[in-house]
This record gives structure tokens, sequence and C-alpha cells, in this order.
């Protein structure tokens, strides 16, 4: 047996052995995913809030590790992301409402180049078995993304937080198809 193919059985038996668990995340991740659309503002305000925590230490440290590789060809670039990053946390926490307005935008917009870029994708594999359903992904982000656009500036009260639910569901609902497919298959 391969490395690969004994890591993978390793990984089934821990699954196996430890199918309750498993369980357990998946139901409080689908609960929790469920608060989350539940309160689609104030999860958007979360993730928001978030985004610029991250941006904020990121920047911080890019910045850093540019002025500590100084001389290095990507100094300049990495200093200008850095400062970029840094620049857009604090703006999201100095004032959040424009930040979740760029952050719903920004969403959007990615909605539609994927749900396009998934549309013309489909239509090249039409003939193999599953094209259709790179279609209907391609229909639902474009779709996705022309409702947020649409609703501007409202879906910025809730398109960050439904998409963030959604996500936490969609996780939980795969832990716990993890879960009761190994404990059938334990018995």
């Amino acid at each position: 047996m391969t490395d690969a193919a004994q890591a993978v059985e390793d990984m089934k038996a821990k699954i196996q052995e430890n199918w309750g668990w498993f369980l357990a995340l998946g139901i409080a991740l689908v609960l929790g995913g469920l608060v989350l659309i539940a309160a689609p503002l104030a999860t958007t305000i979360t993730v928001t809030y978030f985004i610029g925590a991250v941006l904020l230490i990121g920047g911080a440290v890019q910045v850093y590790n540019a002025l500590k590789t100084q001389g290095t060809g990507h100094f300049i670039w990495n200093l200008l992301t850095g400062i970029i990053a840094l620049i857009g946390g604090i703006l999201i926490f100095v004032n959040p409402v424009i930040g979740t307005f760029a952050l719903t935008l920004t969403l959007a917009a990615t909605f539609v180049a994927q749900g396009v870029s998934q549309l013309l994708l489909g239509f090249k594999l039409r003939p193999h078995e599953g094209w259709i359903w790179v279609i209907v992904a391609g229909a639902v982000s474009l779709a996705a993304g022309i409702m947020i656009w649409v609703d501007l500036p409202g879906s910025v009260a809730w398109a960050l937080g439904l998409i963030a639910g959604v996500s936490v569901l969609v996780n939980g609902w795969s832990y716990i198809a993890i879960a009761l497919a190994a404990r059938a298959s334990k018995g």
C-alpha cells in the first residue's frame, strides 16, 4: 500500500473512531450557521470587523517584513501592498459602513465574474458528463452577484452575513454527512 493510500485509511479509521465528535461539530456548525443567517446584519458587521482586523494585522506584518528584507527585488511591491492592506484595515475600523459597502461590492463583482466564467467553462465542457452542474453553479453565482448588485446599498445589510451563514451551515452538513457515513461503515 502506498503512503497516500495508507494515510487515507488512517484518516478513515480516525473518523470512524470519533464519528460522534464529527456529528457534534456538524450539529454545532449547522446551528451556528442558522444563527448567522437569522441575524445577517450583526453577522455582516462582525465579518467586516474581522476582515478589517486581518487587513490591519496582515498589513502591519507585511510592512515590517518588507522593511526587514529591504534590498531584495520585491521590497517596493511588498511595502506598497502592506501599506494598502494596513490603510484598508484602518479605514474599515474608522468607517465600517463604507468598509462593508466596499466588501459587498467586491463580493457582488466576484460572484458575477465567477458566474460568467463557470457558464463559459460549462458550455465548453458540454459533451462531457457533469457539464450541466458547472452551468448550474455558474448560473447560481451569476444570479447571486446580480441580486447583491441590484439591491445595493440595501444588500450591504445582509449579503456578507448571509454568505457567511450559508457557508457555516453547509460546512456543518458536510461534517454530519461524514459522521453518519463513518458510523454506518463502522459496524
